[in-house]
C-alpha cells in the first residue's frame, strides 16, 4: 500500500494541458491550485503536500490511457483527501470526472471543495439552519460525478481562504486515514 500523505488537486484546465503554457495559467482553476503551492512556498508550516510534485510530470498530447489517466491513479493512491477547486470556469473535463470518480468510487477520499469565488462561510451555507446555498448546489451541476458521488465520502466546503483551507486540510476528519462520516461539513459562520 502507498504511503498515503499527499493532498491531491483537482481543478479544470482546458484539455490538451500544457503548465508550461500561457493556456494553463489563464485558466482561472489553475491558478487557484498555484496559488496553494504559493503559499506552500512562502510559509513551510502551510499543510499542502503537493501530489502533484510527487511523480514525474506528464508533457502535452501525452497518451491518455497509457500515460495519463494512469498518472491520475498513481497520484491519487498516493493521496489522502482531494482539494477540488470549483468555480464559475470550472468545466465537466474527462480528467476532472476521472480525478473525482477514482478518488472517491475507488480511492474513499475525503474531499476539501474550495469555492474560490467566495470569501465567507455565510457565502456557502445559510448561518441559521446550515443548508447549503442555491449557488453552491449549482456548481456541484458543472461537476455531476462529483453531485452524485459525494455522499459517499465527507466533503468539507470552504471559501478561498488561507485559514480555512489550512485548518481543512490539518483536520485528520478529511484524510482516508481517520474520515469522519460522508456528508457535508462547513466551519461556522
Amino acid at each position: 500500500m502507498a504511503y498515503r500523505n499527499g493532498n491531491y488537486s483537482a481543478f479544470y484546465v482546458m484539455e490538451p494541458f500544457n503548465e508550461r503554457g500561457l493556456g494553463a495559467h489563464a485558466t482561472r482553476d489553475f491558478v487557484y491550485y498555484n496559488l496553494l503551492r504559493a503559499w506552500k512556498a512562502k510559509d513551510s508550516d502551510f499543510p499542502f503536500i503537493d501530489s502533484h510534485g510527487k511523480t514525474y510530470n506528464v508533457r502535452d498530447g501525452s497518451d491518455w490511457e497509457q500515460t495519463l489517466k494512469p498518472r491520475i491513479r498513481q497520484r491519487l493512491r498516493g493521496s489522502k483527501n482531494i482539494v477540488l477547486f470549483l468555480s464559475s470556469a470550472t468545466k465537466n473535463s474527462r480528467a476532472l470526472r476521472e480525478e473525482v470518480e477514482y478518488g472517491i468510487e475507488q480511492q474513499g477520499l475525503p474531499i476539501i471543495a474550495v469555492y474560490p469565488e467566495y470569501d465567507e462561510e455565510s457565502d456557502i451555507r445559510i448561518c441559521s439552519s446550515g443548508q447549503i446555498r442555491k449557488q453552491i448546489r449549482n456548481l456541484w451541476d458543472k461537476l455531476p460525478r462529483f453531485r452524485d458521488l459525494r455522499g459517499n465520502v465527507p466533503v468539507l466546503h470552504v471559501p478561498m481562504k488561507k485559514v480555512r483551507i489550512k485548518q481543512g486540510l490539518k483536520n485528520s476528519g478529511f484524510t482516508v486515514h481517520g474520515k469522519k462520516e460522508p456528508g457535508d461539513y462547513s466551519y461556522p459562520c
